[in-house]
């Protein structure tokens, strides 16, 4: 057994997939599985459960060992943390993470900025919900985050990087676009699409809805920004969408606010990283890098 395995074991829990995780892994799936096989035979019983379609699900085994792999991983990277950070805290692998929401419009700028900062980092990009994000932040498999706040953060420690507006996107020839003004109140009386449960920016624009009076449209939830916004140009509604996802498209008109509706966007890190003292210089470097103008 070595720390590797694990890696694989781990990935594969979380995944539910052979091929998705060997592809988190930078391996190929044949190599993931030999590997694997030869765990459990080593431990004489099977972790996974295989299904048709490549999907697996844990046996009673894997389930009890989930943990203390995870637990063994997160000593690993934390004993190659307090070695990089001996070293130069700049340098080295990074594994940054970012929600679905902010990471598809960030990555393009972020990345050519960090890598004119800081040439020795290896950055490496991660998407996950908020609340997947603080769990993986909280357990070493991530060294910073960009999530939107306030959220569950006890433990962390924050950043602040920008207030992004929200705008409302609408269909061509809606009636909002007839609007000299557009307030909260404007939205009363309104239907807006919405993404579905998990996404933080869901229950922003509920919060944002219920002050303007607006409710969501049942029996339509979208999986990403970009559903959001097909949804939106097909004619099944409004929805709001931060600035930095608001980029031209035939069908689709964005409507600003007369008073600026904005979420704070922030980095996030735990406070006993070995590489604490990095972290406020890559906020203020990524602050540079905001997607939208």
């Amino acid at each position: 057994m070595n720390l590797r395995d694990l890696e694989y074991f781990v990935a594969v829990a979380e995944l539910g997939h052979f091929g998705k995780a060997a592809d988190r892994c930078f391996c190929t799936q044949s190599t993931l599985s030999g590997q694997l096989k030869k765990l459990e035979e080593e431990l004489g019983n099977a972790l996974f459960e295989r299904m048709a379609g490549g999907g697996v699900r844990l046996t009673s085994l894997g389930e009890q060992a989930l943990p203390s792999a995870r637990e063994t991983l997160g000593s690993a990277r934390r004993i190659q943390e307090l070695g990089r950070a001996a070293r130069d805290p700049f340098e080295g692998p990074l594994v940054l993470a970012a929600i679905p929401t902010i990471g598809p419009w960030l990555w393009p700028t972020a990345l050519p900025t960090l890598r004119e900062a800081f040439p020795k980092l290896e950055v490496m990009l991660r998407e996950e919900q908020t609340s997947r994000q603080i769990v993986s932040l909280r357990e070493g498999r991530i060294d910073v985050g960009i999530l939107a706040l306030p959220s569950e953060t006890a433990g962390l420690e924050t950043f602040p990087l920008w207030d992004e507006p929200f705008v409302v996107a609408v269909p061509e020839n809606h009636a909002l676009l007839a609007l000299e003004r557009l307030s909260l109140d404007s939205l009363s009386e309104h239907e807006l699409l919405l993404l579905e449960e998990g996404h933080c920016l869901r229950d922003q624009a509920l919060e944002i809805c219920h002050r303007g009076g607006a409710r969501e449209r049942e029996g339509f939830r979208a999986t990403s920004l970009e559903s959001l916004r097909e949804m939106v140009r097909a004619g099944l509604g409004i929805t709001l969408l931060p600035a930095s996802a608001a980029k031209t498209q035939a069908g689709l008109c964005f409507l600003e606010f007369d008073e600026p509706v904005v979420r704070q966007v922030g980095l996030v890190w735990r406070a006993t990283h070995p590489r604490v003292r990095a972290f406020p210089q890559i906020g203020a470097a990524l602050r540079d890098a905001q997607p939208f103008a």
